[in-house]
């Protein structure tokens, strides 16, 4: 019996130490880091030779660059987007231009040379290189005007940027030889190895492994284990000088009203329409229109206009639309050779009238034509510059869909950015409402804001209201000025009441099966509005349109500008 129990006690010793040796050699597969390393070509998914990839900062572009004849090139969307908005690209006349804020570079394809101003320029290589509908941009032309570094490594060739200087989250690395994984996890492939006292970028900081980019590429993660501490933030030092846009700012609160003129003739109502004004320091009449797809102008101008003006103590600033059924804006922005003519007309004309600015109002612009029109105000800005004209703009209240106007940009280049604070609903809008209820208008200033610095924003405020008639379902309005919206209330023994909500008085009826309805513009709404400029400092304001207010309606406006 006993030798019997003898071979199975053996066994199932061995059973048990087995399991215990497996248990041994799983918890140490489990618990050991690999040292398998990543392809690094598959990595970053090159596929030919002179394709490039770009780490920009803390993050690997989809776009490509290249690398010609030992040149690097960017794709010029990569180098607006990322780097200097004021790169160009005309894909109609096959020109690269660079905006500075006094001067226009211009580069064909292929060249080293360069046209700027009267003068040429050239460089020891080739600028810029087309590209299907695009070009790239030599990337020693692009550091010419741009505050950043750049570094090509091998093995694969990819080209590290770096163009942020400002509030850097870095982390230092203590272990020598540290990896940086794939993914966060010690089964996740190798990407490099970083010496210890290595400053990494951080991009995310989790529980036990923080997300990081290696100074040569390397987006993955690191053990915190591995780190000296927690992440700091840095400030580089930077000799880059940028380039300075100095504005015709000037030295009281903007007070500008939009006087409407469709022909010459309508000059002479004039001293009509300002009987009864105050405070007015500047007037804007609508003289100048594009006409055609060439860059050509209407022209409703009047020297006696200007004279007239200037005696009372006001400055004009002649207003430039595009509202002709006849032209493509686009077509006009994004063709060199026509965006300089209008420009160089319109410049003409103000000086040729001695207009002391000039109020760009291009409305309705397709997202395409947002970078033609930024590059049409850049150009437009050094010519207002070097001949002492104020150069504003009007743009909607912003929306998503009109982020193309880029305000921003705008507020970079030109003297005023004017928010159209009105149009909350308009003629053919599917249901009645305020033309300008206050959080709106609020809510527009705040947005514009965020791009624009406030001593360059003017809010324009509507002294029209619509009328509204729902009949069967559908919807219509007509806009009227103060005292007509008055004599509808009156006329139609309309009750109003204040609204909290839109700060405006409103009022209804009821006529059969058709319903009315009025958000009146008033004293009372404008004072309410006249406190958001107070609030947040603003440059001013604007009305639209002189004739269409009471007289009593100037003292609240001074008042709001006190």
């Amino acid at each position: 019996m006993k030798q019997r129990k003898m071979p199975i006690l053996i066994v199932l010793i061995l059973i048990f130490l087995v399991g215990v040796v497996g248990m041994i050699v799983h918890m140490i597969q489990k618990y050991t880091p690999t040292d398998d390393r990543m392809d690094t070509y598959a990595y970053y998914s090159v596929s030919e030779d002179s394709e490039l990839p770009l780490i920009f900062g803390t993050k690997i572009l989809e776009d490509r660059g290249s690398l010609i004849d030992g040149e690097i090139y960017l794709p010029q969307n990569v180098v607006a987007d990322y780097l200097n908005k004021r790169f160009y690209w005309d894909s109609n006349e096959k020109l690269l231009i660079y905006t500075t804020p006094t001067e226009r570079y211009i580069v064909e394809p292929e060249s080293n040379a360069y046209k700027i101003g009267v003068k040429d320029g050239e460089e020891e290589y080739i600028i810029c290189k087309e590209r299907g509908e695009g070009v790239l941009v030599n990337v020693k032309f692009v550091q010419k005007f741009t505050d950043m570094d750049y570094k090509l490594w091998e093995e694969p060739n990819r080209l590290v940027v770096q163009y942020q200087w400002k509030d850097i989250s870095v982390v230092e690395v203590k272990e020598d030889q540290a990896a940086v994984r794939y993914q966060g996890g010690i089964k996740s492939e190798i990407l490099t190895n970083v010496e210890a006292g290595s400053k990494l970028r951080l991009i995310e900081e989790l529980d036990d492994w923080d997300q990081v980019v290696t100074e040569d590429g390397f987006v993955g993660y690191i053990k915190k284990d591995e780190l000296a501490g927690a992440a700091s933030v840095i400030t580089m030092d930077r000799e880059f000088q940028e380039p300075e846009y100095t504005s015709l700012s000037r030295d009281f609160k903007i007070n500008l009203a939009w006087h409407q003129v469709t022909s010459e003739a309508a000059n002479d109502t004039l001293e009509e329409t300002l009987a009864g004004t105050k405070g007015i320091n500047v007037i804007s009449p609508t003289w100048f229109s594009i006409s055609d797809n060439r860059g050509n102008l209407t022209n409703y101008a009047t020297e006696s206009y200007v004279t007239k003006v200037h005696s009372m103590g006001l400055e004009v600033w002649g207003l430039v639309d595009n509202f002709s059924e006849n032209v493509n804006t686009y077509e006009v922005l994004s063709h060199t050779q026509t965006r300089t003519r209008m420009e160089e007309n319109i410049v003409n004309q103000a000086v040729r009238f001695s207009l002391d600015g000039v109020n760009i109002d291009f409305e309705s612009l397709a997202e395409e034509t947002g970078p033609h029109f930024v590059q049409f105000l850049r150009e437009m800005s050094i010519l207002c510059r070097a001949n002492n004209l104020v150069l504003s703009v009007d743009n909607p209240v912003p929306e998503g869909f009109t982020s193309h106007y880029d305000r921003a940009a705008q507020g970079e280049v030109v003297d005023y950015v004017i928010i159209m604070g009105y149009d909350e609903h308009y003629q053919g809008s599917e249901e009645a409402g305020s033309v300008a209820s206050l959080a709106w208008v609020e809510e527009g200033i705040k947005n514009t804001l965020s791009e624009v610095s406030a001593d360059k924003v003017i809010n324009g405020i509507p002294f029209y209201t619509r009328i509204w008639k729902t009949s069967a379902g559908i919807v219509t309005s007509e806009a009227v000025g103060m005292d007509t919206a008055d004599e509808f209330v009156k006329k139609n023994k309309v009750e109003t009441y204040w609204n909290e909500d839109y700060q405006q008085n409103y009022g209804e009826y009821q006529d059969g099966n058709d319903l009315y309805q009025i958000w009146l513009e008033d004293e009372d709404s404008i004072a309410a509005k006249m406190k958001l400029i107070k609030k947040y400092e603003l440059a001013g304001v604007a009305e639209w349109k002189l004739g269409f207010e009471r007289s009593g309606i100037w003292d609240v406006i001074a008042a709001g500008l006190k």
